[in-house]
This record gives structure tokens, sequence and C-alpha cells, in this order.
């Protein structure tokens, strides 16, 4: 295991060949200033454009152009949280842009083994795990090779997928 800073973590973005997925499970996020503007702003009822999501959704664009894949499952409580309910809404333009969205209600997973936190999966080579503090902040970023770690991952990803419904199924409780 290695320790990497979110630039790092970007250049997985930058260079991975075929595939990127991600498994989140946590009902709540605080990652940026500008996310947790925009979530307060949309707790107030104010309108968004979501360019904001731009740089996102052109990434996703273009990888998806050259053929790569972006896959993403969100493990979530029922009831939505309020910030689950906001990410629902904002996450339809990362569907338009191309990412493959999908969302598990947690109790469909009860008899999964899931790591212990969040993780985007580069290729089936390289893990990296996103390490939460208690106010939902990322507090560190955790690189594996390991052919076991990543096996761990891809079978838990593979196996939430096959339970979850896609973002255009899914209908927020």
């Amino acid at each position: 295991m290695e320790l990497i800073s979110a630039e790092e973590r970007g250049r997985f973005f930058r260079t991975f060949k075929r595939e990127a997925v991600h498994l989140e499970l946590r009902d709540h996020y605080a990652t940026s200033d500008l996310e947790r503007e925009r979530f307060a702003a949309w707790q107030a009822g104010e309108l968004d454009d979501l360019s904001w999501m731009d740089p996102w959704c052109d990434r996703i664009r273009t990888a998806v152009a050259a053929g790569k894949r972006y896959r993403r499952v969100c493990v979530v409580s029922e009831p939505l949280s309020q910030y689950r309910r906001f990410a629902y809404e904002v996450l339809g333009s990362s569907v338009a842009a191309g990412e493959e969205i999908r969302w598990a209600p947690r109790r469909a997973v009860s008899a999964v083994a899931l790591p212990g936190n969040d993780f985007w999966l580069f290729d089936e080579e390289a893990v990296v795990f996103a390490v939460f503090s208690g106010n939902g902040e990322v507090a560190e970023r955790q690189l594996y090779t390991e052919p076991e770690v990543v096996r761990l991952c891809l079978d838990a990803f593979d196996a939430v997928w096959a339970l979850s419904v896609p973002h255009h199924e899914y209908r927020p409780a």
C-alpha cells in the first residue's frame, strides 16, 4: 500500500486504458468546498445549471469517445439522505456524458463482502481507496496494486453491480 495525493490519483484518470469503476459506500460526502456550496444551494431550493460538473463530464465524454468505460455503483441507505437525493439529481449529467451509474439499496447487499472504503479500480490493475474522516472529507488515498486487493474490489464491484438498478430506473426512496 502506498499513500498518494489527489494529483497522483488524477494521473489514473488520464492514463487508464479500458475501464474505471467506482464503488461508493457512504450516504454523505463533503469532498470539496464547491460541492458543499452546491449542496447548500440545492437544500435552499436554488436552481443549478450544473456547469460546475462540466470538467468531470468532459473527462467522461472524452474517455467514452476513445472507447473507455466509466462505471459507478452507489450503495445507499433508504430512504435516501438529503445528500444522496442531491447526488441523484447531479449525477444525471454524468450519465448523459456516458458514465454508467447504478444504485444499490444497502439492504440488497447485506451478503456481499465489501471493502472497508470507497474505491476507484483502474483497468483491473490498481485500486485507489478513499479513506474519509468523520466529517466526510478525504483523510487519505491508498494505492494498492496487489492482485488479492484488486480481486477483492473487482469481485465486490461486480456483485453489487449485479444487484443494482440503473440510474434512470432507480426511484429515490
